[in-house]
C-alpha cells in the first residue's frame, strides 16, 4: 500500500485510466490519513468544475458558487479551508504544463503541515499528468467536462485542439473556442519547439461538419509540413495547395501563422487573409500591421512571404477571428472597434489563461448574452523575454 506520494505516484501509474480518481482516493486516505478527497473537471467553457467521484456532489456546480475552490483554480496555488471538526480542506490545482484540468480536493482531519500540504500537491501534479494521458483511454473525464451535448462539429475540433494553455520559460499562452458546445471552423493550433513557438490560427469558413473537416484538412496539413521541418512559407503553401487540390477553389481558409522566437522576441508572420494581431503594451491596445494575402486554397500554387516584428518583455499579444473582431449584435458598431479593447485593457493583471476568458466573457455580454452568430476565437500570448531585438541588425 501507498506510503508517501512516490508511491501514490506509483500507483497512479498502474491504475486503470478510468479509475484515477478512485485509486488517488485509496491512495491518499492511506498515506495522509485523508477522510474524503474529489476530483473536479473544468468544463470546456470554464464556467464550472464538475466532481468526477460524484457527479451529485453540492460542491460542483458553477464556478460562481465555488469560491474556494475557484480561488485555487484561477491563481494555480493550493488553498486550505478549515471546516467543521477541526477537519480542513486542501484545494490542489490540477495543470501540466500550464494546462488547467481542474482541482483536487483533499479533506485531511486536522490543520497540514507544510510539509502535508507539498505531498498533497505532488500527488495533485501526478495526478494532472495521468489524466492527461487517460484522455486518449477513456470518455470518463470527457463526459465530465461536459454540460450538454457537443455538434459533430465541435467534437472534432476540441478534439484537433493541441490544448487551451500552456506555460514555458519564456511565454504563457492559452486560447478559448465559442460556442464551445457548436463551434464549426474557427480553430488554434500551436507547438512548441526548443526556442521556437509555432502558432495559427484559423477563421474557418462555413458552417457545421463542413466547416470542420476543412479545418481539420488545414491543421493536419500545416502541421505535416512543420514536422517534416518545414518553413513558416512551406506550411502554408502546402495548406495551400491541399485545399485547393480538394476543392478546385470553391472553399478557402483565412488563416494566420506566427513563428516566435522565444528568446529574441521576433515574431514571423504569414497573414493568409485574416484573424487579427493586437498588441497590450501597458494600457495601451494596438493592431499589429501585417499585410493580408491570399487565404490559403484559393488559387493554385500560391505563395506566401513572411513578415516580421518585434514583442518587447511583457508585451501581450492577441489573436482573435473574425467572430469577434467583426461581431456586430443588432446593427451596433462591431466588437473590435473599441468594445474588445476595453475588455482586453481591463486583462492587464490577469494571467493569460484569464485574459482570454475576460475577452470571451465581454463578447457575450455585446451580443447581451444571446448565441453568437458566427464562431469565434480567442488565443493570448505573453513574452516575458529579457530584452527586445533590432530586428535589422538580428542582435
Amino acid at each position: 500500500m501507498p506510503h508517501g506520494p512516490g508511491q501514490v505516484a506509483r500507483a497512479l501509474r498502474a491504475a486503470p485510466p478510468d479509475q484515477l480518481a478512485e485509486t488517488a482516493d485509496g491512495a491518499l486516505r492511506t498515506a495522509l490519513g485523508a477522510v474524503r478527497t474529489e476530483l473536479f473537471i473544468a468544463d470546456y467553457r470554464f464556467s464550472g468544475l464538475w466532481p468526477v467521484l460524484d457527479p451529485d456532489l453540492p460542491d460542483g456546480g458553477s464556478l460562481t458558487g465555488q469560491g474556494v475552490a475557484q480561488r485555487c483554480f484561477s491563481s494555480q496555488q493550493p488553498v486550505l479551508d478549515s471546516g467543521e471538526n477541526g477537519r480542513c480542506r486542501a484545494y490542489l490545482p490540477l495543470s501540466v504544463w500550464g494546462e488547467r484540468l481542474g482541482v483536487l480536493l483533499v479533506e485531511l482531519p486536522g490543520t497540514p503541515e507544510a510539509a502535508t500540504v507539498e505531498a498533497v500537491r505532488e500527488v495533485a501534479d501526478e495526478l494532472a499528468v495521468a489524466l492527461r494521458a487517460a484522455d486518449r483511454e477513456t470518455d470518463r473525464y470527457r463526459r465530465a467536462r461536459r454540460r450538454e451535448r457537443l455538434s459533430m462539429a465541435a467534437e472534432m475540433q476540441w478534439d484537433l485542439l493541441p490544448g487551451r494553455s500552456v506555460t514555458h520559460g519564456d511565454f504563457v499562452l492559452a486560447g478559448q473556442l465559442e460556442p464551445a458546445y457548436t463551434v464549426g471552423g474557427d480553430h488554434f493550433d500551436w507547438s512548441v519547439d526548443g526556442d521556437r513557438l509555432t502558432l495559427t490560427v484559423l477563421n474557418g469558413a462555413g458552417s457545421g461538419l463542413a466547416a470542420s473537416l476543412l479545418t481539420a484538412v488545414t491543421v493536419n496539413a500545416m502541421r505535416n509540413a512543420r514536422r517534416s521541418g518545414g518553413s513558416l512559407v512551406e506550411q502554408a503553401e502546402l495548406a495551400s495547395d491541399t485545399i485547393f487540390y480538394q476543392h478546385r477553389g470553391s472553399r478557402h481558409v483565412a488563416t494566420l501563422l506566427l513563428e516566435l522566437d522565444t528568446r529574441r522576441g521576433v515574431v514571423r508572420a504569414v497573414d493568409a487573409g485574416s484573424p487579427h494581431v493586437l498588441r497590450l503594451r501597458g494600457g495601451t491596445v494596438s493592431p499589429i500591421a501585417l499585410e493580408q494575402q491570399l487565404p490559403l486554397g484559393m488559387f493554385a500554387e500560391t505563395r506566401y512571404d513572411v513578415q516580421e516584428f518585434t514583442v518587447e518583455p511583457g508585451d501581450r499579444l492577441f489573436v482573435v477571428s473574425d467572430g469577434v473582431y467583426a461581431a456586430r449584435p443588432d446593427a451596433q458598431e462591431p466588437y473590435g472597434e473599441r468594445a474588445m479593447a476595453r475588455a482586453m485593457r481591463s486583462t492587464r493583471l490577469q494571467p493569460a489563461t484569464e485574459a482570454v476568458g475576460t475577452v470571451m466573457r465581454e463578447l457575450h455580454a455585446y451580443h447581451a448574452d444571446a448565441d453568437l452568430r458566427d464562431d469565434a476565437v480567442v488565443v493570448c500570448l505573453d513574452w516575458r523575454g529579457s530584452s527586445p531585438v533590432d530586428v535589422a541588425s538580428g542582435r
